[in-house]
């Protein structure tokens, strides 16, 4: 156990959540939103990364121009860096050769504010992914909320987007609306908003086309996402930065937010870094270019454990 995770472990449990709800929040580890300052994020290695065809975006690469591993290993080093750059903690699972997608630490789990959730994913190599996540979040001593029973679910449709509120993305294909529903039910029982999001298989999960930037200020693929979503935001105050429809699909809307007005992004993403730039972000520019081609970008390849709350949020 590191420093850091002892410092913020709490008693380990494979099922945290009441199922009447008004479950306590962690004290140590969790976050109220996505936005604020990220202290601590949870990698998967790349050591054992293989291209495989988990979306239809991952098939057409496969097919037409196949993945370097040894430069998206590289690029995958020059993203840690970036974490570390702006003082993030970074812990990590343990690499087993037989998880070669576990690269996409958020697909197997999601942090709440309450704990972590163990999903249940869709295709049959990654459901491994579900079980070392359960020893990671022991060994670190975050104790878990529940585990997905109902159906399939994966983190990249689990999306805090303010304290109290949780966009929940369902594909079909890879989040069932079995899996979605049950997740709906344990906010609902919290107390918190939810909302559904009814999204084309082909776009995977919701983060590949709406992911939070800072407090009320989300970025968008206006052209493949939900009128009603977009309208949803809006009456909650949010600011919309439109990312263009040939950028999300090179993965350029699915970048991390770092809170305080600093964000990594994809280099390809031109709109939206020049867009928050000129809204006066500071952007870490990491080429993903290879790396995604196996399926993820830079949000589907972190796992938010602890954020700080600011006073914006």
């Amino acid at each position: 156990m590191t420093p850091t995770s002892s410092r913020y472990a709490e008693p380990f449990s494979l099922r945290r959540r009441n199922p009447e709800g008004g479950t306590p929040r962690l004290q140590g580890w969790g976050f109220t939103n996505e936005t604020d300052r990220l202290t601590d994020v949870l990698l998967g290695s790349p050591a054992h990364l293989r291209h495989l065809a988990t979306s239809s975006l991952s098939r057409k690469h496969l097919r037409e121009a196949p993945c370097n591993i040894q430069t998206a290993q590289a690029q995958h080093k020059d993203l840690v860096a970036a974490y570390q750059h702006f003082g993030v903690a970074v812990h990590w699972h343990d690499p087993e050769p037989e998880l070669p997608m576990q690269v996409y630490s958020r697909d197997s789990s999601v942090m709440t504010p309450f704990g972590a959730i163990i999903t249940s994913m869709a295709n049959w190599w990654r459901r491994g992914e579900n079980y070392a996540a359960i020893r990671t979040y022991e060994r670190l001593g975050v104790p878990i909320y529940d585990m997905v029973t109902a159906g399939t679910f994966e983190g990249g449709d689990f999306n805090v987007i303010s304290d109290g509120c949780v966009l929940i993305g369902c594909g079909g294909a890879r989040t069932q609306e079995e899996g979605a529903r049950q997740v709906e039910g344990w906010f609902k029982r919290e107390g918190w908003e939810t909302r559904l999001a009814f999204i084309d298989e082909y776009y995977v999960h919701i983060d590949l086309m709406v992911v939070p930037i800072a407090p009320r200020l989300t970025a968008v693929c206006l052209a493949c996402t939900e009128p009603g979503i977009v309208a949803w935001l809006k009456q909650k105050g949010h600011d919309i930065i439109d990312v263009p429809f040939t950028d999300t699909m090179a993965l350029g809307c699915n970048f991390m937010s770092l809170g305080g007005d600093r964000v990594i992004a994809p280099a390809s993403s031109r709109t939206l870094i020049e867009q928050l730039r000129a809204r006066g972000f500071e952007v870490a520019e990491v080429d993903m270019s290879e790396i995604s081609k196996t399926g993820g970008g830079i949000h589907c390849m972190a796992q938010a454990l602890r954020r700080e709350r600011t006073d914006r949020s």
